[in-house]
């Protein structure tokens, strides 16, 4: 097996990462390679559940830190093996996310005194279902190797820390009616008909500007899909209109959907998917310190990221790496080298000032 080298320039070893083929569930190859790399360094110790590695110091510092990336790409598209050109690293999984999954190989190899103790955790399945996520399954699993004061999700940010994330939740809101043949509609009860009054609240629903840590998390409530019909000549007796609803990390899970009942008071709902949100925690000491570093203002996270999973364990979290998210499952992806090298720059001055 070829060694991945840890200590080349981050931007060779994001290029040698993306040459590594990872599309979920197939990343036994590189778990391997980079069990078999951190195992070299004696600062660290070595974990491995399942595809998800894991590498701590234990110097017995004040506090710890985690820094998370998942190793995982979406299915091939004809984009490897990995391109260089004009100071970008293009290829699959170059900026989702193996640019960040550098940056935190780097920092594992060659911090070996760091001014906190730190917790590396490179996982798989991120992008697929969430009972397969590594992350997700280390939590049940050994929920104290996710342990900290503070974690960094590598997720690609333009290199902007992205605080915290809104939670989400989709339900199926339902109506009810009573079928008939269309020629004698007034014999039955247009369950399609009926949905409208779903639909005006959804209009004139006014979604929440939530201030967290100095950040503004805006909400939102959207139909998603309907679906309902039987036939051409039918009167339907079942609509469903599906609801996304998008929650400050600050409403807990159970608040979010007591929320939707109370919007959707008269209607069946059944919640048919739901993730809670990531608090920023801007304000713990190791936040601060990490934002005095990087500089620059923090933006609230629009959508829902692996951040979730460590407010579930009690450790705010943040999203920062290299890479623009737009660019994330696109067949063109890139990464640009000096994000790379910048944000190692400015975490190892975080992790050693």
């Amino acid at each position: 097996m070829t060694k991945l080298e840890l200590t080349q320039s981050g931007p060779d070893l994001a290029a040698a990462l993306v040459d590594i083929p990872s599309v979920s569930g197939t990343e036994e190859k590189i778990a391997n390679k980079v069990e078999a790399a951190l195992s070299a360094y004696a600062h660290l110790k070595v974990f491995r559940h399942g595809n998800t590695v894991v590498a701590r110091t234990d110097l017995g510092r004040d506090e710890r830190v985690v820094l998370a990336g998942h190793l995982d790409t979406v299915p091939l598209n004809d984009n490897l093996p990995a391109r260089r050109a004009d100071g970008l690293i293009h290829g699959l999984g170059a900026c989702d996310m193996k640019g960040g999954v550098a940056v935190g190989l780097r920092l594992a190899a060659t911090l070996a005194e760091p001014n906190r103790d730190i917790t590396y955790v490179f996982y798989d399945c991120e992008e697929v279902e969430a009972e397969r996520n590594g992350l997700y399954l280390l939590s049940r699993s050994n929920p104290e190797l996710l342990e900290g004061v503070f974690a960094v999700v590598m997720e690609p940010s333009n290199g902007v820390v992205e605080a915290g994330c809104q939670g989400t939740m989709r339900v199926e809101v339902t109506t009810r009616g009573e079928r008939a043949h269309s020629a004698r509609s007034w014999m039955g009860k247009n369950a399609i008909h009926a949905a409208r009054e779903i639909l005006a609240r959804l209009t004139a629903y006014e979604p929440r500007r939530v201030p967290i840590d100095g950040l503004e998390y805006r909400e939102g409530l959207n139909a998603v899909g309907i679906s309902g019909g039987v036939a051409g000549n039918v009167v339907p007796d079942l609509c469903m209109v599906t609801v996304n609803y998008r929650f400050a990390p600050s409403r807990s899970e159970a608040e979010a959907e007591a929320h939707l009942r109370e919007v959707f008071d008269g209607f069946e709902v059944q919640v048919t998917d739901s993730a809670p949100g990531g608090l920023p925690g801007l304000g713990r000491p190791a936040a601060a310190a990490f934002l005095a570093v990087v500089g620059g203002e923090p933006q609230p996270k629009f959508g829902w990221t692996d951040v979730a999973r460590f407010t579930l364990l009690g450790v705010p979290a943040v999203n920062y790496g290299p890479g623009d998210p737009l660019l994330a499952h696109k067949q063109e992806e890139f990464v640009p080298e000096a994000e790379i090298e910048q944000c190692e720059q400015r975490l190892r001055t975080w992790l050693t000032a």
